[in-house]
Parts: C-alpha cells; sequence; structure tokens
C-alpha cells in the first residue's frame, strides 16, 4: 500500500490502492530469491524485459510474505531491467504483477522452524515469461532502489514496533506464570527466586531501551523522511528483534518444557521472531551501515580534538587568551 500511496500513478492507485486499502484484496512484495547472496539487492537476477508495449519477467522467487493468500491479487516484482548499466543502483526496476497472469506459478509455501503460516504463507514463486503492460513500471525504468528504500525504511519501523508489542505480551506470561501459586520449586513461588527476578527486571530494562530506539527513529522520520533516518532506523531495527528473542527466551525459561509447545504463544512467536533478524535486510547489513555513517565523523571528531588538546597545552603553558 505504501508503494502505490508514494510512487503509484493515479490509474494504479485507482486499480490497486483502492481495494487494498478497503481489504478486498492483498498484495505481496517479491524481491528475494533463491539462487543469490539477495541481502545485497544488486545481486538479484530476475529479468525485466522491455518487448514492444510489454514488459517481459522471468525469475525464481522465495519468500514471499502473504502470496498463499487466496485474497493476493497483485505483486509487486523486484527485478533487472538495465543489468549492463554502469551504476548498479540504477540495473533495478519494481513492476506491477497481477497475480493471476500467465506463467506465475506458486512452487511450494516455505515453513518457518515448521511453520507454515497458513494461509498467508511465504512462497517460492516462479516467473516465466510473465508479460505485464507498460503502465505497469512503478515510477519509471531503473528506479527500483528508489521505490524499495522508501518502502523498506518505514517497514522495517513497523517490524519494530509490533516486536516491542509481542514483547510486552511475553513478559506479562512471565509475569503470571512466575507468580502462579501452583508454581513452586524448593518451597518458593518462582517469582522468589532470584534469577527469576533479575529475568523480569532485565526484560523490562531491554523493552524499555528498545522502545526509546524505535520512538527516536519515528521522530527522525517525521523530521527528515525515512531516507535521511536511515542511521536510526537501522539501529531500531538491528536492535529490537534480538531484544525480543531475549525476552521471549526468559519467559519461555519460565514456562518450562511449556514454553516450546502449542499451549502458549511463545515458541510460534519466537519463529516469528527470529526471521526479522533476515527481513528487511540482515542485521549485518544494518549494522554495516551505521558504522560507516559513525565514520563519517571521524574527521571532525579528529580535528576537534586537536582543538581541545591545544586549548589545554595553552592553559597549562599560560599562553591562553582568557
Amino acid at each position: 500500500m505504501e508503494v502505490f500511496a508514494k510512487y503509484g500513478t493515479p490509474a494504479q492507485k485507482e486499480k490497486w490502492l483502492k481495494p487494498l486499502l478497503d481489504g478486498k484484496i492483498r498484495s505481496a512484495f517479491a524481491m528475494t530469491e533463491k539462487k543469490v547472496a539477495s541481502s545485497d539487492a544488486t545481486n538479484i537476477e530476475t529479468s525485466i524485459q522491455r518487448v514492444g508495449n510489454e514488459y517481459v519477467i522471468n525469475g525464481l522467487k522465495w519468500w514471499i510474505s502473504g502470496a498463499g493468500d487466496p485474497r493476493c491479487a497483485v505483486y509487486l516484482v523486484m527485478g533487472k531491467s538495465d543489468p549492463k548499466n554502469k551504476e548498479k543502483h540504477r540495473q533495478q526496476s519494481l513492476i506491477i504483477v497481477p497475480a493471476d497472469t500467465p506463467g506465475i506459478t506458486v512452487v511450494r509455501p516455505m515453513t518457518v522452524f515448521g511453520y507454515d503460516d497458513a494461509p498467508e504463507g511465504h512462497c517460492e514463486i516462479l516467473f516465466k515469461d510473465v508479460r505485464v503492460p507498460v503502465e505497469n513500471m512503478v515510477l519509471g525504468e531503473g528506479r527500483g532502489f528508489e521505490v524499495i528504500q522508501g518502502r523498506l525504511g518505514p517497514g522495517r519501523i513497523h517490524h519494530c514496533m509490533r516486536c516491542i508489542g509481542v514483547a510486552e505480551r511475553a513478559l506479562d506470561l512471565l509475569l503470571a506464570r512466575v507468580t502462579d501459586p501452583s508454581r513452586r520449586t524448593f518451597g518458593k513461588l518462582l517469582a522468589e527466586h532470584g534469577t527469576v527476578v533479575a529475568d523480569i527486571a532485565k526484560s523490562r530494562m531491554d523493552i524499555d531501551q528498545a522502545r526509546f530506539l524505535v520512538l527516536n527513529a519515528a521522530k527522525r522520520i517525521d523530521e527528515v523522511k525515512a531516507k535521511g533516518a536511515m542511521k536510526e532506523i537501522g539501529m531500531a531495527k538491528a536492535v529490537v528483534p534480538t531484544m525480543l528473542l531475549t525476552v521471549l527466551d526468559r519467559a519461555m525459561q519460565a514456562h518450562g518444557a511449556g514454553g516450546v509447545s502449542q499451549d502458549f504463544i511463545l515458541a510460534r512467536s519466537y519463529a516469528q521472531a527470529r526471521t526479522l533478524r533476515y527481513a528487511d535486510g540482515p542485521d549485518e547489513v544494518h549494522i554495516a551501515q551505521i558504522g560507516k555513517v559513525e565514520l563519517r565523523r571521524a574527521a571532525e571528531v579528529t580535528k576537534s580534538l586537536e582543538k581541545q588538546r591545544e586549548r589545554s597545552y595553552a592553559l597549562i603553558t599560560g599562553k591562553a587568551k582568557l
């Protein structure tokens, strides 16, 4: 919906955005590929070739979330329309592909730690000689990266916000479990054991630290848009899913064997949370980006420190102008 709202033509919005907003149809974003390391999106191999008044799409995608939903009516497909372009980030385009277009095969739903997330699922999809009209191109040829960056920033913070909510729920379950009078070990309530109290305290601190990272990222998006807030978004995205996994693990531990069973939401939540260390960019990509942004300050920091040293020396030697 964000892609259509921000980058769609009036005709694209009329055809796809309105029914999406009304909940009449669903969509899926087809970017990740099976045969390349697509965490670096410049590696994507799906081809988008113009033939007359159509584009022909060929490629194999997987982990396409929502593609299994019977209401899924449209795919946004990332591929290369100009693979020989010397600017690597101008080789890619994003194109609208109706789900009922001939040549599309949903190969299989993928499972996450055994969960198939039916009916939406995360599917492997083959596009073979799929033809769509030229007006299905989003924003223009070679502007795929521009579009996905506009989408991925808000998408990442949405993941983080949901993680905060799940972490709060996990902590609630932890509190209920350890204060249950029927759960006593070595003559004491679970909540009377020091390690359990420490887990509760650490979980609260971890959640609130992560919450403020997300709040700061949201504030920066409001101020400078997603592109200007990539560092703050990256920090939240690298920290929050790992925080959630840690809090879930503590709650699972307090639930004993039940914590890894279907009787509680914890195991399924853990499986879902683990995928978020890959989704919309793996941790390593965000951490590398954050480090590079910080390194840009190095020359300025060095210059400032040198001035401080000069000032200190002048004060010590009595040569400073007070």
